[in-house]
């Protein structure tokens, strides 16, 4: 079951955390991957792990918000694999701040990598996956989508657009053969998250991480392998009746807090 024998998959921001491990599941399954980084230097070391494991992997240098440099590299894909079947959008940045001390410039690049970053490989993907007859989208989301936290304006926002163009994409293409669902991750260990720690509570790190699990209900975060698992899910054929669905990866946070 679960497997991907036989597809190609494009997985973006595939240098590490959950978009390294989405591309390490997919190879393990069978799948053909495209590394989509703009860190070349991460993207090799990612297809250096998979070809360890008898994977196969290869790594594209991409910067999701150039517009036409991303509509060239699907073309390219296309041609070169014969097809897409797999489109998994995981390419972010994250941001600290609230409407007051959100800057314009800090909008506009949050905006500019999670929201219209999506916005063009959904149009790369979406017609190389018309031109081999379907495939499956899967949008890396974030509870954040659809709930509250504090000091996440700019980041909340480009989630819940990203959900929304999940939405649009499944209801347009439903006679195409092209599913379209996003995950929401809860607060997955990454070393974002390390750095995120070290740099903001440098002298209280133990406890800092110790609350930041225990937000969680079930008493921990997310591993990024849990999130892979979902992914692979959502691309295999045993997930053919889903589509413009969400799903929460997240220790319960969404729904029994």
């Amino acid at each position: 079951m679960f497997s991907l024998k036989g597809k190609n998959a494009v997985v973006t921001g595939a240098g590490s955390g959950i978009g390294q491990a989405i591309a390490l599941a997919f190879a393990k399954q069978g799948a053909r991957v495209d590394v989509l980084e703009i860190n070349t230097e991460a993207a090799g070391e990612t297809v250096e792990k998979i070809r360890s494991e008898g994977g196969e992997a290869n790594a594209v240098e991409c910067d999701v918000t150039r517009h036409d440099h991303v509509q060239e590299v699907f073309d390219k894909l296309g041609i070169d694999r014969g097809g897409l079947d797999c489109l998994i959008n995981n390419a972010g940045i994250a941001h600290v701040g609230n409407i007051t001390n959100t800057s314009e410039d800090d909008f506009d690049r949050v905006m500019s990598v999670n929201l219209k970053g999506v916005f063009n490989c959904l149009k790369g993907g979406v017609q190389q996956m018309l031109k081999s007859g379907g495939g499956s989208i899967v949008n890396i989301a974030s509870t954040v989508a659809t709930m509250a936290i504090n000091d996440r304006l700019a980041y909340s926002t480009s989630k819940g657009g990203v959900l929304a163009m999940t939405y649009a994409v499944a209801k347009d293409h439903l006679h195409d053969k092209i599913r379209c669902n996003a995950i929401q991750p809860g607060r997955i260990h990454t070393p974002f998250v390390d750095g995120f720690i070290a740099k903001n509570y440098p002298d209280n790190q133990e406890e800092m991480f110790r609350k930041l699990s225990e937000y969680q209900p079930v008493g921990r975060m997310g591993k990024p392998e849990e999130v892979a698992a979902m992914a692979v899910f959502l691309c295999s054929d045993e997930a053919s009746f889903i589509t413009g669905s969400p799903f929460a990866v997240d220790g319960g946070t969404l729904y029994v807090r």
